[in-house]
């Protein structure tokens, strides 16, 4: 069948480029025909057909494959010289394409530098960002085909991009530097630069999410620099104090200052910033903590100074107080927005612990001063040529009680004012100075005593200033436990009541030995025969009492009704100190009666005095008189050891030689009888009960010389 002229025109071209093609395939057909006829040439071997097609058709199709394969690949191999001429086509189209925009990329910089000259920021942030693109997306075709050398080349022709960055960030920082006042008076200009710093955020944030790369600059970081800027505006100049300033009315003027200008600049961020920044930056939390964490830091450097009493205590109440008053954080103005309860304290609790002692070091080193003052005045008020001034009842005082005490409670009720802390610490404080102020004032009145022993006329009115420490002294210890914050707690502490204990019995002491001087002369008079034949010693001794209970009755009932006890024990000490001491032998049964007659006179004129005087007889020593007499009126010496064992158990504090010399003066107790005595003491020893008011044990007799040997007593 011949083939048309368009076939022709088809396979002749093939046929000219091919010709071993069409050979080669003749002889494949022949070859299959002769295969073919030798294997078929049966037909029982016509059922295999299926199998040896299937088996052809596989080979054929692996054939196929393989001479697809080995064309493809030198297609490829003919190719990859083109696919390189075609993609630096497509680079060189591309630069073509954007050619414009570079070579006016430094008209596009003037043109920036003037819209930022005249301040239109967000007109010159448009065209930056639009050079900036330029210039990125430039950097990142190089850097995807690792034509890293040419970056240099790129980034030095837009090297000017740097410092226009820099141009319009200083005016983005001076505008949030000024922020505060901006949103009063010109909120456009901050919102405008609030808006570049968030589209740059944005931008920041696209290219740190692909991370492929990262132009130069880049992330900017402009809202965290906002932020920075922000708080470095507020922690600026007014966190500054001058060293003069450090202390007193300075300093109380310097955070005032601070009160004002923070609930000011708070108000206008509550008011008006918070409008202008989008709702994440939290800013009104942001400033607040800024002031707070700014404060804290302020606070901490000024009490780095060496502040006065009158400073820290300033520091301790605006901190603690005034801070979070409706005067500060607290104000209605600024709540329910404005809340540093979540934030860390202004001052730690340990620096609160720390600056409350130093106020208390303070405090105590001006009271103790001032104490000091005060007992300097009362000292020199004793040797005045006047009484002390007495109350309306007549009583002895001075203005110490009043002075002292006042001081205290002020200091302890001013301490309330910070924290419970510090009125606990200024309490302790005031009760260790008070108790250290009674030590110095017994120490001067030992030094009064020891100037009036000297000379009695010294001071003039010694015995009523010593009555006024007396009753100033009670009045204190009345008063201190009025002192305690707690109204419920009115313990006076052991050891500040030891030491008020101290003054009354030094007064005491020193009005008693008062009392002795006056009454040792007519004691030196007694035992003697003209006392003994009915003088009027006794009578005098009595005087003497009544004159000093009148003055006694200038001090308080409580110490009067104990002068009184004091000066009746002392009386009846040295009464029974006379007769032991200075002993007179009864030479005659008459002689005893008279003597025995002689001190139920002496003890009963005196027991009635001090009865009259308002001392009951129980509370009396002068029983110890009358008990002594029945020892020298028993007429009967055989019944000495039986009266003695009553007389001892009774007084516990009487020794062998105290029983020895009462049968002395007894005149007519044989040695038998005496030994018999003190052997009985022996077999009864005593013990002091306690409460017992010793009377026997202060006074020393002579030691007998006996011609035997009484117990573990030496031989004579």
């Amino acid at each position: 069948m011949g083939m048309s002229a368009e076939d022709e025109r088809a396979a002749s071209p093939r046929d000219e480029e091919w010709p071993e093609a069409e050979k080669a395939e003749k002889l494949a057909r022949g070859a299959a025909l002769k295969w073919a006829s030798g294997v078929f040439y049966r037909p029982e071997k016509l059922e295999g057909l299926g199998h040896y097609r299937r088996r052809e058709t596989q080979r054929n199709s692996s054939i196929q494959s393989r001479l697809k394969s080995t064309v493809q690949s030198y297609l490829e191999g003919g190719l990859q010289q083109m696919r390189e001429l075609m993609e630096e086509h497509v680079q060189l189209a591309s630069v073509v394409q954007v050619l414009p925009q570079i070579f006016s990329v430094h008209e596009v910089f003037s043109h920036i530098l003037q819209l930022l000259r005249g301040q239109h920021l967000l007109e010159a942030h448009v065209e930056l960002m639009m050079v900036e693109q330029l210039r990125d997306d430039i950097l990142s075709q190089l850097h995807l085909r690792g034509l890293s050398s040419a970056q240099a080349t790129v980034l030095s022709y837009f090297s000017g991009l740097q410092d226009l960055n820099e141009s319009l960030a200083r005016q983005l920082w001076d505008i949030v530097g000024s922020s505060l006042r901006l949103v009063r008076e010109d909120p456009v200009v901050f919102v405008t630069a609030v808006r570049i710093i968030e589209r740059e955020e944005k931008i920041d944030d696209t290219l740190l999410l692909e991370a492929t790369f990262l132009p130069p600059g880049r992330p900017k970081g402009w809202r965290q620099k906002f932020h920075q800027v922000l708080q470095d505006t507020i922690t600026g100049a007014r966190f500054h104090v001058p060293r003069m300033d450090a202390e007193g009315p300075g300093l109380a003027k310097h955070l005032a200052a601070l009160q004002k200008d923070i609930v000011s600049e708070l108000r206008v961020v509550k008011d008006l910033m918070v409008q202008c920044v989008p709702a994440h930056y939290n800013i009104l939390s942001v400033c607040t903590a800024t002031y707070h964490q700014a404060l804290s830091s302020h606070l901490q450097e000024i009490l780095r100074e060496d502040l006065d009493k009158q400073g820290l205590f300033l520091l301790l109440e605006w901190a603690l107080r005034v801070y979070h008053s409706p005067e500060m954080m607290g104000h209605p103005d600024l709540l329910p927005e404005v809340d540093v309860s979540a934030l860390d304290p202004l001052m730690s609790s340990e620096l609160v612990d720390q600056t409350e002692r130093r106020y208390v070091m303070k405090v105590k080193a001006s009271v103790f001063e001032w104490m000091q003052r005060t007992l300097d005045v009362e000292f020199k008020e004793w040797f005045k040529e006047e009484e002390p001034e007495t109350d309306h009842q007549g009583f002895f005082q001075s203005a110490l009680p009043a002075i002292v005490m006042q001081m205290l409670n002020e200091n302890i009720q001013v301490a309330s004012l910070i924290t419970d802390s510090l009125q606990q610490k200024i309490y302790n404080m005031a009760l260790e100075e008070l108790e250290a102020f009674l030590g110095r004032l017994r120490e001067s009145l030992a030094q009064c005593g020891k100037e009036h022993q000297q000379d009695r006329a010294v001071p003039k009115y010694y015995i009523s200033h010593l009555l006024a420490v007396l009753n100033n002294n009670l009045a204190l210890s009345n008063s201190v436990s009025s002192l305690h914050p707690d109204s419920a707690c009115r313990e006076v502490p052991a050891s500040l009541q030891a030491a008020l204990d101290r003054i009354q019995k030094k007064a005491t002491q020193l009005l008693l030995e008062e009392l002795l001087l006056d009454l040792q002369p007519l004691c030196l008079q007694l035992p003697s025969r003209k006392w003994l034949s009915g003088s009027q010693l006794v009578g005098s001794m009595c005087e003497v009492i009544d004159k000093y209970a009148k003055d006694f009755s200038r001090v308080r009932k409580p110490v009067f009704t104990l002068l009184l006890a004091e000066s009746e024990l002392l009386v009846a000490n040295q009464y029974l100190r006379a007769l032991l001491q200075r002993k007179m032998v009864c030479k005659s049964r008459e002689e005893r009666g008279q003597l025995c007659h002689r001190l139920l006179q002496d003890a009963t004129q005196l027991r009635e005095l001090f009865c009259s005087l308002g001392l009951d007889r129980s509370q009396q020593s002068l029983e110890a008189v009358f008990a002594l007499r029945e020892l020298i009126c028993l007429k009967d010496p055989a019944l000495l050891s039986l009266e003695v064992l009553g007389f001892v158990t009774k007084y516990p504090d009487v020794s062998d030689e105290h029983v020895s010399t009462l049968l002395d003066i007894r005149g007519d107790v044989s040695k038998e009888v005496r030994h018999v005595v003190l052997e009985m003491m022996a077999q009864h020893p005593q013990e002091l009960p306690e409460g017992y008011r010793p009377i026997f044990s202060t006074i020393l007799v002579p030691v007998q010389e006996l011609p035997f040997c009484l117990r573990k007593g030496k031989c004579a």
